[in-house]
């Protein structure tokens, strides 16, 4: 009651200290915005104000950088789900098997791009700064969505159809060379002490909201269009959305400021001497490569061929296929920033470990005991266990990857492990998985793929901590 009363009585004070600073004010004595210690808050509510609007910045922050990443994943999403329609569109063949090969391996050309985008944009962002270069790479992977939106068709224009399509793979395939390890590296410097895994795990759990989108509207269309009008044109519509969100995409990305631990960087290195630290560090490159396969070949596993793998080797619905990629973001989106977070507590290390272990062990009985009974609930089940696997890996990987590579390369030096990953195991996952299918005749074969990147994780992560003297990366000196 005693406390009411004094609060009350300060609350008096303030008003009329408040009123009388006022009449002062329009009398022209003196400015309205004198300090009036009694018309403001206590200590401790201006504390509590001052974390909210921090947390509200850091909040802001986070989407800005995160938007052009969803778009990355949102257009990679589009063409392997859409990859069916896309063969037979651009790359007609003579049976359906070659024409998805076709298709798949221009996905998977995209991704060759990738390494030469990581040298060229990533030395180009640690020179200029973490927000230029974001910016450039949403314009280059704009330009890809839009060709691969409005080309005809291979009935309408020939080969130049597939030609112009694959220009805008490796455009996008360029681009994305640098737009995760930018992100990654932006949000790793704007983290709070103690919080770099949970900030971080952002750069990936928004990549999951672009595959909810994807895929509701892909369900969407199978709802309101007949197949043959999807098959036609009604494809290209998710392509076209994408091509509206970015002007979007553009103004949100502008707003960015540049990070105060590149702006404290007296020295911006020349790009001769980004590469030629790049090469000093070839061994740190090759481990981050390694670290990476586990969750570059575990992601397009579970999110852009799990479609093509429950329409065309499991023969479930396509609605099925979707529900169940759906679920699959749902869950990959919860679980990344909890695994982050959690690997700021008890270390990269450990998370990595044990979930490397735990998809070596698990995989292929999984992917097998599924493709002996297909049905949409076993899919279901199996691909939400993978999904738990590799935002559990993942939710550590990607910020231990930015704390192992020096300051003056972090963003060349991430992006080219990244993208080497990428090129090599991840963006071909879609390929090898139906190469592997067709000449084995196991449909659980691209179990014994992803269980092939988890050994190259498992490799990566001990001789990290082994070169490092088991200190954990956060306690690496750069």
């Amino acid at each position: 009651m005693k406390r009411l009363i004094r609060e009350l009585r300060r609350q008096t004070e303030a008003a009329k200290c408040c009123i009388k600073k006022t009449i002062i004010y329009l009398q022209g004595r003196a400015p309205q915005h004198a300090k009036c210690y009694a018309c403001e808050p206590p200590i401790s509510q201006r504390h509590i104000m001052a974390t909210t609007q921090s947390s509200q910045s850091k909040f802001g922050t986070v989407l800005r950088v995160t938007s052009g990443n969803f778009m990355e994943m949102f257009d990679f999403f589009l063409f392997g789900f859409y990859a069916t329609y896309i063969s037979k569109t651009f790359f007609p063949a003579g049976d359906e098997f070659a024409s998805l090969m076709l298709t798949f391996m221009t996905f998977g050309a995209g991704f060759l791009m990738r390494p030469l985008g990581a040298i060229i944009l990533g030395a180009y962002v640690d020179r200029v700064g973490r927000r230029k270069g974001l910016i450039t790479t949403l314009a280059l992977m704009a330009l890809g969505t839009m060709l691969i939106a409005f080309v005809p068709g291979y009935a309408s224009i020939g080969y130049a159809a597939p030609l112009l399509v694959l220009i805008g793979r490796l455009l996008q395939g360029f681009s994305a060379g640098v737009e995760l390890g930018g992100v990654s590296v932006y949000l790793s410097e704007m983290a709070t002490p103690g919080h770099k895994g949970f900030y971080v795990s952002w750069q990936s759990a928004s990549q999951q909201v672009a595959i909810i989108v994807a895929a509701a509207l892909g369900f969407g269309l199978q709802v309101w269009l007949q197949p043959a009008q999807i098959a036609d044109w009604g494809w290209r519509i998710p392509f076209f959305v994408g091509c509206m969100i970015v002007p979007v995409l553009f103004v949100i990305r502008r707003s960015l400021q540049e990070t105060e631990e590149f702006m404290a960087r007296k020295h911006k290195p020349a790009m001769r001497e980004i590469l030629r630290s790049m090469v000093d560090n070839w061994g740190l490159v090759v481990a981050g490569m390694m670290l990476v396969s586990m969750t570059t070949v575990s992601f397009y596993l579970i999110t852009v061929y799990t479609p093509t793998f429950g329409k065309s080797v499991l023969k479930l619905t396509t609605i099925d296929a979707l529900v169940v990629t759906f679920c699959v973001g749902i869950s990959n989106f919860i679980w990344l920033p909890v695994m982050g977070a959690l690997s700021d507590r008890i270390g990269r290390k450990p998370l990595l470990l044990v979930f490397t272990v735990l998809t070596i062990l698990t995989a292929y009985p999984a992917l097998s005991w599924l493709v002996a009974d297909p049905t949409f609930q076993k899919m279901l089940m199996v691909e939400l266990w993978l999904s738990f696997l590799y935002a559990s890996y993942n939710g550590a990987m990607v910020v231990a990857l930015t704390e192992v590579m020096p300051v003056e390369v972090r963003t060349a030096g991430f992006s080219l492990a990244y993208s080497l990953a990428t090129a090599i195991f991840g963006g071909f996952t879609p390929a090898i998985a139906t190469g592997l299918i067709e000449y084995t005749g196991d449909k659980g074969a691209p179990g014994m793929w992803m269980t092939a990147a988890a050994i190259c994780g498992l490799f990566a992560t001990l001789y990290l901590y082994r070169k490092n003297g088991n200190q954990t990366p956060a306690a690496v000196k750069n």
